[in-house]
């Protein structure tokens, strides 16, 4: 049994935590905040996510609490006109082997939660003011002034990780992504008393308006009792933050002319919260050198929303380390550990990172050439899903390879058909007599 200290309770200090206290290992999760609770927003769960939270016994929940989209859409930010569409519902579970979910963010971290706190201690009022990393006795000092001491530290402490700088020895300095996000959510009632909106509700879809400079992503969650709507614009921000309040009217200016059932929505929205997107660059390495501490979520590949894979790419790391450290049997194996799960993440998680931060550009490109090609590969890519949804074959030379990854049937099926949980199983098959062999050589 290992002392494993995790830094940060949101969704991944959570997800981390629930595989290695069920593991047999004493947990103890440190969050800075004296109140655990989530912003009111909703996120998206891929199915490379969904199956590994449903592995974990939480299919009834997100059943209940989620949506299942019947499809992800794309309009024209004036006019509404649809330029993409792909289709979801149970079509996505028989695909990739589980489906698409959108969810309130609150929803989804009480989930984890409620799944994770038999296994664990929760300590609220205590933030981390610096870490030791390395033997013979690596720990974590609070603010207060608590030495708290650990077989293995793991940094979710998000995209302002304290943990971060004991592992990157340069400053790691973000910059700005151009672009600010309002996000807010709307009572579905009000929609379903609309007949011009009746239908985002009755048959749900992931939603996405594009624009020159901006756009907005639209979807229900909560069971169809939310919509939540997600908002993107160039940045005026001077500080990153997501839980700045917004100016309502503000946000309803800010999109005069684009579609008139997207400004009836607007019209709607009661408050809004604002957040700054700020660009992190890829991490080298996530594993300090001494083999104690390493990040998993935002700590280490902090992307932007723009793939829905910020959330998807956190519960996949707390998988990988949840199965490799439920074989562990003696603390020398800890930084072989480490090196593994590094191994089996950090290429996946950047090359998402790195589409995630592409797609800003597609999504708001001005109405010209560039957008034009886009439309017209969207829309192709859009007559082949049609067709196959009307039984005929289609070839993989037709599925195209348009600048929308959402629409990419190859880039989609490399994002929504892996299993964190299985990647893992294979790394140990083919190594891990490799890393027993090892480390029994130095206990």
């Amino acid at each position: 049994m290992l002392d494993i200290v995790i830094v940060g309770c949101g969704i991944a200090g959570l997800a981390a935590a629930y595989p290695l206290g069920k593991a047999g290992h004493k947990v103890t999760i440190l969050e800075a905040a004296s109140v655990l609770s989530e912003i009111g927003a909703g996120i998206q769960l891929s199915p490379n996510v969904a199956k590994l939270l449903i592995r974990w016994g939480l299919r009834e929940k997100l059943d209940t609490l989620a949506v299942q989209p019947e499809a992800v859409c794309f309009r024209r930010f004036d006019t509404g006109e649809i330029v993409g569409l792909d289709i979801f519902g149970s079509k996505t579970e028989e695909d990739y082997g589980a489906p698409f979910y959108q969810i309130h963010r609150a929803d989804l971290h009480q989930m984890l939660y409620d799944l994770t706190a038999p296994f664990v201690n929760v300590r609220l009022n205590s933030r981390v003011a610096s870490v030791s990393p390395s033997l013979p006795s690596p720990h974590v000092v609070l603010e207060s002034g608590q030495v708290i001491h650990a077989d293995l530290i793991i940094g979710a402490d998000g995209i302002k990780s304290v943990i971060r700088a004991c592992i990157i020895k340069e400053p790691e300095v973000p910059m700005s992504a151009g672009d600010a996000a309002y996000r807010a959510t709307i009572d579905a009632e009000q929609l379903l008393r609309d007949p011009d909106l009746e239908s985002l509700i009755e048959n749900p879809e992931a939603t996405g308006w594009m624009g020159p400079r901006m756009h907005v992503v639209g979807y229900c969650v909560r069971g169809k009792r939310e919509y939540n709507l997600v908002m993107l614009h160039p940045d005026d921000l001077l500080s990153e933050s997501w839980t700045a309040p917004g100016d309502v009217d503000e946000m309803y200016k800010t999109y005069e002319g684009w579609d008139p059932r997207l400004r009836k929505l607007q019209a709607m929205v009661k408050s809004v919260l604002k957040s700054r997107m700020m660009v992190h660059s890829p991490l080298k390495t996530w594993v300090h050198s001494d083999g104690r501490v390493a990040l998993i979520g935002d700590a280490c590949h902090p992307m932007l929303p723009y793939r829905a894979q910020g959330a998807a790419m956190a519960i996949e790391d707390a998988a990988v380390l949840g199965n490799l450290f439920s074989r562990i049997t003696t603390k020398s194996q800890i930084p072989a550990f480490l090196r593994a799960y590094e191994t089996l993440r950090i290429d996946r998680a950047t090359k998402i990172q790195l589409a995630s931060l592409a797609l800003q550009k597609v999504f708001h490109f001005p109405d010209g050439p560039e957008q034009q090609a886009r439309d017209a590969a969207m829309r192709e890519a859009m007559s082949v899903t049609l067709r196959e949804a009307q039984g005929e074959q289609v070839s993989r030379e037709e599925q195209g390879n348009g600048t929308n990854t959402w629409l990419d049937k190859a880039k989609t099926k490399a994002v929504f058909s892996y299993d964190a949980h299985e990647a893992a199983e294979i790394w140990w098959s083919e190594h891990g007599s490799t890393v027993i062999g090892s480390t029994k050589a130095t206990n």
